[in-house]
């Protein structure tokens, strides 16, 4: 990781910013299926009725008991080295560094990220579907949870499809478009708005670079592409940054 290390090393100079943008891919190494991956918890429910507003207005039994499912999972899994690695990339850089994640588990909270936007929310929080606040929630969440602030129901504190972002109106934007450095981690590529974060970048002259399984576009997109598990190619390409930082 030597050459790749010194590439991410030119472009992001004494004092460029380097935002990570990060997918399903990472989570996935450490045993959070996707709903694109084959036997896991998504394989047993259709998209449209757990994840959805109007699912949840149709029938919010099934949709609460789902996320609770997926929050009491969380509680079994770890981070693995990639989530750590990005963990370190940030002290490395400090307030250089922003890490955006469209995953809502909490394994880059645990791996020790602080400069952290979940833009599709948190499992471990609840928020009120009347007045919008969002508490900590480790627990099932149930129809009978009422918000301490004004009375209304606790849902679960995730962007569902067809739901706005969130951090779509400010800190996304100043990151991106601050960014020397751009890293796309573990995502297909598929899902909007995120997607778009890399064209952002690029277009602003940023140096963007894909680590994921496989290559999802063409080098036109990315200037470089890492072909591998996070878990794997993250540390020994961070380790080389360190050694030039």
């Amino acid at each position: 990781m030597k050459n790749e290390a010194e590439k991410v090393f030119e472009a992001l100079g004494d004092s460029g910013r380097l935002t990570v943008l990060t997918g399903a891919g990472i989570s996935a190494e450490s045993g959070i299926s996707t709903f694109r991956d084959s036997g896991g918890l998504w394989d047993q429910y259709e998209i449209d009725d757990v994840a959805t507003p109007e699912a949840y207005a149709a029938n919010p039994s099934l949709v609460q008991d789902f996320y609770n499912m997926r929050r009491a999972h969380l509680g079994t899994v770890q981070p693995n080295a990639g989530h750590r690695a990005l963990g370190r990339l940030e002290e490395l850089l400090g307030d250089r560094f922003t890490l955006i994640t469209q995953n809502v588990d909490d394994l880059h909270d645990r791996a020790g990220s602080r400069r952290l936007l979940h833009m599709h929310g948190e499992l471990y929080k609840a928020r009120c579907a009347d007045c919008g606040v969002a508490v900590e929630w480790r627990t099932d969440i149930s129809l009978d949870d009422r918000c301490e602030s004004c009375s209304g129901s606790m849902r679960p504190h995730i962007v569902w499809f067809g739901e706005l972002p969130f951090y779509l109106e400010r800190e996304i934007p100043e990151a991106c478009g601050d960014s020397a450095v751009f890293f796309s981690i573990g995502t297909s590529g598929m899902v909007y708005p995120a997607n778009t974060l890399v064209s952002q970048v690029k277009a602003r002259g940023g140096f963007c670079v894909e680590i994921n399984l496989e290559k999802t576009a063409g080098p036109g997109v990315f200037d470089l592409q890492i072909e591998g598990k996070a878990g794997e190619t993250l540390p020994l390409l961070i380790a080389e940054l360190e050694a030039l930082l």
